[in-house]
């Protein structure tokens, strides 16, 4: 049985025998709706006439949504089979699930018909569009929470929450997420030092960490940074507990509704979003295979005041470009020329494998105009995130502040395993394992990729990091193929994600070789050469 329903500007279809929950577009949500009483053609010829003036809605783009229902459905995730028929009298009395049912029925995300069971709880659509209206009909004392949050951010939260959750299945080879090896830190390594800390001596062992974070751990951290030639006093570093939300704070603190920040484009779009979520301008700047192009950079500047200049200068997300000596230095003398901010993102300075290491803009900052965040995102425990931020000093201040009104404190664990490791010298140990674990799966990605040369795949050997800016073949639309890859086994993000202010990236796909082991890796990249043979067999 298969249940359509539009709750909050979700369209969302459940199959009710095999548990599927699927959030799927307007067009797809049509489609599935026609889909088993009509054939592809009359499907076709229906949403064209519905959607024809949308430039997004193709014929092709049509047949291929009704080829990847076909596929669900015949995965079983669509229209399967009901196998526990005659099982339903002995589920239904168990205590647990009788339980949960109740629960789930009083808080009214279920609700009971004779004949048909328990059913997810559609939204009366005519009643909420009115509720959201405010007209006739509406529920009294309703707070209209579309309206109250913007629907943009719900619009957002639909685009790119359906693709990044994909990354937690298991039953797939993710190739799109950014996420450290799990081969370093072993789950046992772990758990004794995490135990070992919970039973340690002193007062407080497992308490509310100073807003700016655990002091020890800010010490160390100070030697960290004199590895990159930066200076620091514990003082200037707030500890936070990844990119996002130190950006997010910073934000927060220079940028008001209306203000200008520049960008480089492609960019991660969570660091967009943070922009748009703050009201900001976001003017781009091109990058190649230097990094940010330091001529537009000046243009922009020359024009307008922005408050800020974002840079990624490590094995730039997505296209793996390395920020040269030369821009680093001149990006320095732009902002004290023009008086604006640098907000440097460095996730990947360690993993370098071909060349020599570059010292951060940060270590190029004389006049306190570089605020610096790093993340141990790639080079630590798999879900311990951990980041900080060194900059100015009455900044950190500013951002320890916040961190006491929204946080009161980082977390507690997480910093104390981190200070520890950096003081016996076990991260530094495990950045060298971490650097041959990537540097090997980089090589056969490489190797994979060379294989498919021939069919039109290009892309630029990574001299670091984790990520391959891959080129699709002439005519391969990359929102398409991941769809294709998907269904297949495999996920990958499509490069357009990352061009947020223009229509670019659609020719382009973002590998990640972090993740998964070398196995994993081989046989994943083996799906994706089969996914691109049928794709490009159409």
């Amino acid at each position: 049985m298969v249940h359509q329903y539009q709750l909050n500007g979700y369209n969302i279809v459940l199959d009710t025998c095999s548990g599927s929950v699927h959030v799927v577009d307007e067009v797809a949500y049509d489609v599935i709706a026609m889909y088993p009483e009509h054939t592809a053609d009359e499907i076709v010829a229906a949403m064209l006439a519905k959607y024809g003036s949308r430039p997004d809605v193709t014929e092709e783009d049509l047949r291929q949504c009704i080829d990847d229902v076909t596929s669900l459905k015949e995965n079983g995730k669509l229209w399967s089979p009901d196998v526990y028929k005659d099982m339903a009298f002995d589920f239904k009395n168990r205590n647990t699930v009788v339980k949960a049912y109740s629960e789930l029925k009083s808080d009214a995300w279920i609700e009971s018909r004779q004949g048909v069971g328990y059913i997810v709880a559609a939204a009366n659509d005519e009643n909420d569009a009115q509720d959201e209206r405010g007209g006739e009909g509406a529920q009294p004392g309703r707070v209209n929470w579309v309206s109250e949050v913007a629907e943009k951010y719900l619009d957002m939260e639909k685009t790119f929450d359906d693709l990044f959750q994909r990354f937690t299945d298991e039953s797939h080879y993710s190739l799109g997420s950014g996420v450290a090896s799990r081969e370093v830190y072993t789950s046992e390594r772990v758990a004794g030092d995490i135990a070992a800390l919970l039973t340690g001596s002193g007062p407080c062992q497992y308490f509310f960490s100073p807003y700016k974070g655990d002091k020890f751990l800010r010490q160390k951290l100070v030697a960290f940074l004199g590895t990159k030639g930066v200076k620091a006093s514990s003082g200037e570093i707030q500890i936070l507990s990844e990119t996002n939300q130190a950006l997010d704070f910073i934000v927060t603190l220079l940028v008001k509704p209306g203000d200008s920040v520049v960008m480089e484009e492609p960019v991660h779009p969570d660091m967009y979003r943070v922009m748009e979520l703050a009201g900001a301008k976001i003017l781009t700047v091109p990058v190649d295979e230097n990094g940010m192009n330091c001529e537009v950079l000046e243009s922009l500047l020359t024009q307008t005041r922005p408050r800020l200049i974002f840079v990624n200068s490590s094995y730039h997300d997505p296209t793996g470009n390395i920020l040269s000596l030369e821009r680093r230095k001149k990006i320095v003398e732009l902002s004290n020329r023009y008086r604006v901010p640098i907000v440097e993102e460095d996730a990947a300075s360690e993993l370098v494998y071909d060349g020599d290491k570059l010292p951060p803009i940060k270590a190029f900052d004389t006049t306190g105009n570089v605020i610096y965040i790093y993340s141990f995102s790639l080079t630590f425990i798999p879900g311990l995130s951990l980041a900080f931020v060194t900059g100015n000093r009455d900044l950190i201040r500013a951002l320890s502040y916040l961190v006491s009104v929204r946080l009161m404190a980082s977390d507690w664990m997480t910093q104390k395993l981190l200070g520890m490791y950096l003081d016996d010298g076990i991260y530094y140990t495990s950045l060298l394992k971490f650097r041959d674990v990537y540097r090997t799966n980089r090589d056969l990605v490489c190797q994979k990729l060379d294989e498919l040369a021939p069919l039109g795949v290009s892309y630029t050997k990574p001299r670091g990091g984790v990520y391959v800016w891959c080129g699709l073949p002439d005519g391969v639309d990359s929102k398409r193929f991941i769809r294709r890859a998907y269904n297949m086994g495999v996920t990958l993000i499509p490069g357009h994600v990352f061009y947020p202010c223009k229509n670019g990236g659609r020719d382009h796909i973002r590998i990640n070789y972090s993740y998964e082991s070398y196995e994993r890796l081989g046989q994943g990249m083996e799906v994706l050469r089969k996914a691109l043979e049928e794709e490009l067999e159409e």
